[in-house]
């Protein structure tokens, strides 16, 4: 099973793509498509429905995983993510792929197996899951751990079912 995971932000998407074989993660890829803080929203947005486009094309999973909007204080930044995200969610819709969603807490426990873990324990857990050489930009760390609470969070015979050949 291939999934892409995504960690939607205005100025910085991160994905990833994790293969679950077995019980075994492989790294595919990942990146970060990145907007310029001077252009307007829509063209941003655009920005992000594109480069999510273009990495399902390229990738071809099999399903998407995504971060919850998480509010916090600043509902104009909640509002703001939530737009990304609606970008990267369109663009899975576009290519005929099923969304999950995954609260911060959740992919947190899923990969380091602590809810509060911060951003370089993540990055830290995936560079040893997916036995990379480096640690990954932040973003991509978190969509690749977005894939991979996805990934923990199907059953077995699920899987089995879609694992590629």
């Amino acid at each position: 099973m291939r999934i892409l995971g995504i960690d939607p932000g205005t100025s910085v998407t991160g994905w990833g793509v994790v293969d679950g074989v077995g019980n075994r993660l492989l790294h595919v890829a990942n990146g970060c498509l990145r907007t310029r803080t001077a252009d307007p929203l829509p063209v941003r947005l655009d920005i992000i429905f594109r480069g999510v486009v273009q990495v399902i094309q390229t990738w071809q999973p099999d399903t998407v995983a995504v971060e919850q909007v998480f509010v916090s204080r600043n509902v104009e930044s909640a509002l703001k993510l939530g737009h990304a995200r609606g970008a990267a969610v369109v663009a899975a819709g576009f290519n005929s792929l099923t969304v999950h969603e995954y609260t911060p807490l959740q992919v947190k426990k899923s990969v380091v197996g602590y809810g509060q873990a911060e951003k370089h324990q993540v990055q830290e857990m995936i560079r040893l899951l997916l036995n990379l050489s480096a640690v990954p930009p932040q973003d991509a760390a978190d969509a690749l751990a977005i894939a991979i609470c996805h990934l923990h969070h199907q059953s077995p015979a699920l899987q089995a079912r879609e694992a590629r050949p």
